[in-house]
């Protein structure tokens, strides 16, 4: 009796063939704070068996200090150095899957290296669906203001035209967490395994029903 692949068996073979066309690079989540780059990140490097790094954890680490911390002690500019160095750094030692905090991308040297060594996807999520997720959280250095819903607006306005130049495009929204990770995958698979796709061309993809 021939074999038939199961949907299990084709999504392990789709997963095996993205992590192959990777090689050296690495899988780097771009996005507003709230945008689910830390829970999305862990589920899709599980699915292509990669390491998950926290570009904010490992700068905590490297400074011995909380968030928070560095930004009262030593402020934004300081903060945003070292996360240029330490987001640098993981990108050497990739492959693997790394979510970055919300200003990260728009520093146009971390650009150009996660440009260089990583393919990069832009979850992008509205004001509400942030606004929703963060203000549960009291570690966002960059809310604490007087409204932090019209600060998560400006960041928005500010940031997405820099967003817009990942590699990949998904839409984080309330559905299932797995729901995102597949659409990553099947994003990741069309821009580097299809038709011989070249890794380096622009694949920008927009998921924008969340009912699927």
């Amino acid at each position: 009796m021939p074999e038939t692949a199961s949907p299990a068996g084709a999504s392990a073979s789709q997963e095996a063939e993205i992590a192959a066309a990777l090689g050296t690079r690495s899988l780097v989540l771009v996005g507003m704070m709230g945008a689910g780059k830390s829970t999305i990140g862990r589920r899709l490097s599980a699915r292509l068996r990669l390491p998950f790094l926290d570009a904010d954890t490992e700068i905590e680490a490297a400074a011995a200090m909380s968030i928070p911390d560095i930004f009262e002690t030593h402020g934004e500019p300081h903060f945003r150095d070292g996360e240029a160095r330490v987001i640098a750094r993981l990108l050497d030692n990739g492959p693997a899957v790394i979510a970055t905090g919300g200003g990260a991308f728009m520093r146009e040297e971390t650009r150009r290296r996660i440009q260089e060594k990583a393919v990069s996807i832009w979850l992008k999520a509205d004001a509400d669906i942030i606004m929703k997720r963060v203000k549960r959280r009291a570690d966002r250095p960059l809310l604490r203001t007087a409204d932090p819903a019209a600060t998560i607006g400006r960041l928005i306005e500010e940031r997405e035209p820099v967003y817009q130049h990942a590699d990949i495009t998904i839409w984080s929204r309330d559905v299932p967490h797995e729901k995102i990770v597949d659409e990553c995958v099947d994003a990741l698979h069309a821009r580097l395994c299809r038709d011989g796709a070249a890794p380096t061309a622009k694949d920008t993809t927009d998921r924008m029903d969340a009912t699927g």
